[in-house]
């Protein structure tokens, strides 16, 4: 039988794989509730597991490939730039690095240029570290077609992976100073805190007011994002900093205190180089009660007081 503390330790690195595999919480759950379902009839068939953490995660693996070849024709639908859904983290000490290196949402949104299998069998090994038998095992390969997924994901992901250099006091201070900045229209110090090529991304997933295509540039993004915050005032919006998927990133609730939408931002060399706003309702419900207000500005409600 599986005890409580074992079942909290295998059910966290089954959510860890499910989510960096599918880039959805709510699909991520969903993974992990059926592995868990199906270890528990194995179990009270009678049929010995030598090892619930390999079984687990076989299991998640394989279930998570077959629900990403079907997310990916749903995706091919999606309604403007897909991201995925947020995480709000909060890391102890040794988790950071791995965090930011491996949860970000320019990461995860990297991994999807990557065939189910081989982000599988990328993130089996380069992230959990897991020996190439077990990948092997979890993906349902041979230990030689296992190092060749691994081998073509790393290809494709070169020189285009992001690293994460800068102590965490560097990047929440830059964040600080980024958020002020866009909060008083200072485009002149948002320029200076932005890479060259910086990129920010949007997902209204069709149903809220969002970019259609992202934004590149350190002096369109720094307009954009001072023209955004203008027009989110207006409608009585407030950022609140957070920890978004192991980055400096914020909060934005209305005046009733309903999320509205995430920032994640994506920091390298000194600068900020990827900016992910994420304001499709959907994908905020497991953060807690979701405004409105997307909803009204996009049928043309002018700002107004809320009571």
């Amino acid at each position: 039988m599986i005890v409580s503390e074992q079942y909290g330790e295998l059910r966290g690195r089954a959510f860890a794989i499910a989510y960096r595999m599918l880039g959805s919480v709510g699909e991520a759950e969903d993974v992990v509730q059926e592995a868990f379902l199906r270890m528990h009839q194995t179990l009270r068939g009678g049929e010995p597991i030598a090892s619930p953490r390999a079984y687990v995660a076989t299991l998640v693996t394989r279930l998570a490939i077959d629900q990403l070849r079907s997310a990916r024709a749903r995706r091919e639908r999606y309604v403007g730039e897909w991201l995925p859904e947020p995480l709000v983290t909060g890391p102890t000490p040794a988790e950071r690095a791995e965090l930011a290196d491996s949860l970000s949402l320019a990461f995860l949104v990297l991994l999807e240029s990557l065939s189910p299998r081989q982000r599988a069998a990328f993130l089996l090994r380069e992230v959990f570290d897991y020996p190439y038998r077990e990948v092997a095992e979890f993906v349902g390969t041979d230990v030689d077609s296992a190092r060749h997924l691994v081998a073509r994901a790393r290809t494709r992901l070169r020189d285009r992976r992001p690293r994460y250099h800068a102590s965490r006091e560097h990047r929440e201070e830059l964040a600080r100073s980024f958020f002020a900045a866009a909060g008083q229209g200072d485009l002149r110090t948002l320029e200076a805190l932005l890479a060259q090529d910086v990129a920010l991304h949007a997902d209204g997933g069709g149903k809220v007011p969002a970019l259609g295509r992202p934004v590149t540039g350190r002096e369109r993004v720094a307009r954009t994002i001072a023209a955004g915050m203008t027009a989110m005032a207006r409608f009585g919006v407030r950022l609140e900093p957070a920890e978004v998927n192991g980055e400096p990133g914020a909060m934005a609730y209305d005046a009733r205190d309903r999320l509205v939408g995430v920032l994640g931002l994506g920091l390298a060399d000194g600068r900020i180089r990827t900016i992910h706003s994420i304001a499709n309702p959907d994908k905020l419900r497991h953060l807690g009660e979701v405004s409105d207000l997307g909803l009204r500005a996009r049928a043309g409600e002018r700002p107004g007081r809320e009571t």
